[in-house]
This record gives structure tokens, C-alpha cells and sequence, in this order.
């Protein structure tokens, strides 16, 4: 898809939002939902959308909407770091195809990273056993 074109209120994310997809959740308020990457590239690979907006990606977000959004990113940023202790994090956000981007409802990825991690390719592989990712929301979530 290109960087700019209609909001597809059927993306996953979206239906994630509505009740109509599950996802393993970190975090959630009226401002964001935090959830575990299905496939994650590194162990504890966490996605922070925003709710309430019809965002393609972060070029279309309301000015007014990106303080309080990159607040809840910070937040959850920092207690991924709290409970998985690595040695440094990626906040990733994609604009487009081009770009990497594979769902078009704006989200940061937040992966923690450890020395010497390669970590798998975005958006690729198998899925992760749920029961894994659970124990890792749990561990998040426990610092917020």
C-alpha cells in the first residue's frame, strides 16, 4: 500500500480494538492498547496503537492526539524495560509499504534487545505459543 489512502476499518487492529480479534493484552486505557507481537522478533516484542482514530500511520495522527499517545508508548517502553531487563530497546513505527509497514493502523513495535541478538525479520516466521506471550503481558503489565 502506498503511504497515503483509506482507512480500512477492517485491519486487524481495528477489529483488535472493536472486541472482534483477540490479542494478548500489556496495557489498555482510552488513550492506547498495548499488546504482544503475534510474531514477535525478539522475546517480548510489545505493539502500542492508539485507539480512538482513523490513523494510517503517524503522518495522518490529529496533532492533538500525539502527546497523550507517545506518552502510553514512553510508559510501556519503560516497563517492558523494567521486567525483561535487556540491553537496550527499538521503538520501531513504519509509514508505509516501502517502509515496512504491514498493518495500516498506526502502531510502534517496542523490542527489547539483548547483546548479541539478531532477532527474526518483521512481520515473519511462525506464530508464538499464546500461553508464552500471556506470561510476558503478565511481566510487562506487572510494572505499570
Amino acid at each position: 500500500m502506498t503511504l497515503h489512502g483509506k482507512y480500512d476499518q477492517d485491519n486487524i487492529f481495528a477489529k483488535m480494538l472493536r472486541g472482534e480479534m483477540p490479542c494478548v493484552k500489556v496495557f489498555e486505557d482510552d488513550v492506547a492498547l498495548a499488546f504482544m507481537d503475534i510474531f514477535p522478533q525478539t522475546t517480548g516484542h510489545t505493539l502500542v496503537i492508539p485507539k480512538d482514530v482513523k490513523a494510517r500511520n503517524f503522518l495522518e495522527l490529529k496533532p492533538k492526539k500525539i502527546g497523550p499517545y507517545m506518552e502510553r508508548v514512553q510508559t510501556v517502553a519503560k516497563a517492558v524495560e523494567k521486567a525483561l531487563e535487556p540491553d537496550g530497546l527499538r521503538i520501531l513505527q513504519f509509514n508505509g509499504a516501502p517502509a515496512g509497514q504491514t498493518v495500516y493502523h498506526l502502531h510502534f513495535h517496542i523490542l527489547p534487545i539483548m547483546e548479541g541478538q539478531t532477532g527474526r525479520p518483521h512481520a515473519s516466521g511462525e506464530p508464538a505459543d499464546t500461553e508464552e506471550l500471556k506470561a510476558l503481558a503478565d511481566k510487562i503489565a506487572a510494572y505499570l
